[in-house]
């Protein structure tokens, strides 16, 4: 039971529900026909739509612009305003059926406009005969007139019900209002947040092709400047196996100059008699002599053979690749 109305308090069934769907979003009321549709699909009582219009557009000879309570979407209207929106003939179909089935059950809805004053009022749990038709501003209750005189409330300071029940229906108009206006700045984020969202992947995406550029053009010097360095490496090793197969063919020249000679000697002593060797041994002397003195060529030097001096030294190359980062702020533009 409700303690401020007397009500039984109960679950929401189907017909509550549609009354609740059926309900204007600016005089929280069932909606008065003509209903109105706006382009964003939201109803609107017409009367309750040209008010909010004429407010916030007094000079609307030549159209004006509407928010629609509901999520904010902005209408731009002709010099007809609202009554050159559409009317929701489904709507209001509804809205008779749904009337005559409560006058067909013999009642109204138990929730009736208050601005309908033949309307069934809840009555008061302390007089059962008197209507609930006053406000205790004191208790902050509705109460009867029985109970302002001789009751409970006799001592509190009351106000007409139908003048609160407009102070506060406003007062939530306005809170729905807000609220309505704090959706649309929440909205109004989220596409912000999507939007930079999209912004960060589609500058993502062209770093990571920047990134793949700078890369691909270090390889392309790494691999330039490798080149050049195998080409000394070639140089050097031609030139240092050029000079060792001269060598070799100089010491291969004078081994069959000196295996001739030998020879020569040899079969000199065998065959010559005493007379003619004596002849022959001063010039076949000095031709050994010579041949000594050939065989003598010296070989590579110690070390000759090594290309170490060509060795490549990437420490400082690694340490710069390693320390290789993003530029800091305020760089790029240095």
């Amino acid at each position: 039971m409700d303690i401020q109305t007397g009500q039984v308090v109960r679950g929401l069934g189907a017909m509550e529900s549609l009354e609740q769907q059926l309900g204007c979003p600016i005089c929280l009321d069932m909606f008065t026909k003509p209903v109105v549709i706006l382009p964003c699909q939201h109803n609107l009582c017409r009367g309750c739509a040209n008010d909010l219009y004429e407010s916030k557009n007094p000079y609307h000879y030549s159209g004006g612009t509407f928010r629609c309570p509901t999520c904010r979407f902005e209408v731009v209207l002709d010099r007809h305003g609202v009554y050159g929106l559409q009317r929701n003939l489904l709507v209001e179909n509804i809205i008779d059926m749904y009337k005559q089935q409560q006058e067909s059950k013999g009642g109204v809805a138990e929730d009736p406009p208050l601005k309908d004053k033949d309307a069934k009022e809840p009555k008061c749990k302390e007089h059962e005969d008197e209507r609930i038709n006053i406000y205790c501003v004191s208790c902050q209750t509705p109460t009867c007139s029985m109970c302002k005189v001789f009751g409970e409330h006799k001592d509190c300071e009351v106000s007409p019900l139908h003048a609160v029940y407009q102070s506060q229906k406003a007062e939530l108009r306005a809170a729905v209002e807000r609220l309505a206006a704090a959706n649309g700045h929440v909205q109004a984020a989220v596409a912000q947040t999507d939007d930079a969202c999209k912004r960060i992947q589609e500058n993502g995406e062209l770093q990571r092709r920047r990134l793949g550029e700078s890369f691909d053009l270090l390889y392309a010097t790494l691999e330039e400047r490798k080149g050049q360095l195998l080409e000394r490496v070639d140089r050097e090793e031609e030139g240092k196996l050029a000079a060792l197969r001269s060598l070799k063919e100089q010491h291969q020249q004078q081994l069959q100059l000196s295996s001739r000679l030998q020879e020569k000697l040899e079969l000199n002593m065998q065959t010559s008699g005493a007379a003619e060797f004596l002849l022959a041994a001063k010039q076949l002397q000095e031709e050994a002599r010579q041949a000594v003195r050939g065989a003598q060529l010296q070989g590579p030097e110690p070390g000759y053979e090594s290309l170490d001096h060509l060795s490549l030294d990437t420490q400082g190359a690694e340490v710069l690749l390693a320390s290789m980062d993003f530029r800091k702020g305020g760089e790029e533009n240095k």
